[in-house]
């Protein structure tokens, strides 16, 4: 019975003694994975990567070879394996679905450590404050370009630029003080009104005006199209504000 011959393929990347290409060893280890026998080629100087570009044609390494017909780098070696390659500025939930459920996950586990029970109306709470930390955390990662990105769409920025860079402290401080559960007549507030305004907001843009924009809620620099995760981010500082209030 014969044996199917192995897959083979050739891997061209940088392993300089100051730098290894990153994609180099993601497609590397990609082609591994996928049962390739690897013949891995290093370019080992700044010199040598120039010669081995002008002499294929090719502006970047890695490059990869199969049955001596150039596949091309990362991304082309993923297509060519039928995965999936993200484009770029592509739009994407994945950055907010990352943070509520992880913001999610932190409040179960902090109420099990101070209840027992991770299902609690304060691990509620804390869903609520652990996401307006986060995301004013990120959105403090560059706030010019938030504020940048903020002014697209909210209307009070609009009318005082100077509450682009406002607002993401204005939540994170509103969501430490829900998490502590303290100064409530101050967090309330702040929550309720910036909840509003962006609920609001938003709502004109998308709903009414049907623009098509990224929304700012995960930082400047996301690709999180503006529409129902946004609203559903001021909706429930609005609704945490009133029950912050009733309580």
């Amino acid at each position: 019975m014969n044996t199917p011959a192995a897959r083979t393929a050739q891997l061209h990347r940088m392993v300089m003694p100051g730098h290894t290409c990153p994609y180099g060893l993601k497609a590397l280890d990609l082609l591994k994975r996928r049962g390739f026998e690897v013949e891995d080629r290093w370019l080992t100087s700044r010199a040598e990567t120039d010669a081995f570009k002008a002499a294929h044609g090719v502006g970047t390494t890695p490059q990869v070879f199969m049955e001596g017909r150039r596949i091309g780098g990362y991304d082309d070696l993923r297509r060519h394996l039928g995965l999936k390659v993200a484009e770029p500025g592509a739009t994407s939930y994945r950055p907010v679905v990352a943070v509520f459920a992880l913001t999610a996950l932190m409040a179960l586990a902090a109420s099990h450590a101070a209840f027992g029970a991770a299902f609690t109306i304060r691990a509620g709470e804390w869903f609520i404050g652990f996401s307006m930390v986060v995301l004013a955390m990120l959105k403090l990662q560059d706030v010019e370009k938030f504020s940048t990105m903020f002014l697209n769409y909210d209307l009070l920025a609009k009318r005082w630029v100077r509450y682009g860079y406002i607002y993401p402290f204005a939540e994170g401080a509103a969501g430490l003080l829900m998490i502590a559960g303290v100064l409530t007549w101050i967090s309330a507030p702040i929550a309720l009104f910036i909840g509003t305004v962006g609920a609001i907001s938003v709502f004109k843009a998308v709903y009414v005006e049907r623009r098509e924009l990224k929304c700012a809620c995960v930082g400047g620099s996301s690709n999180v199209p503006l529409g129902f995760v946004s609203l559903t981010e001021n909706l429930m500082m609005i609704a945490m504000a009133f029950w912050m209030i009733w309580m």
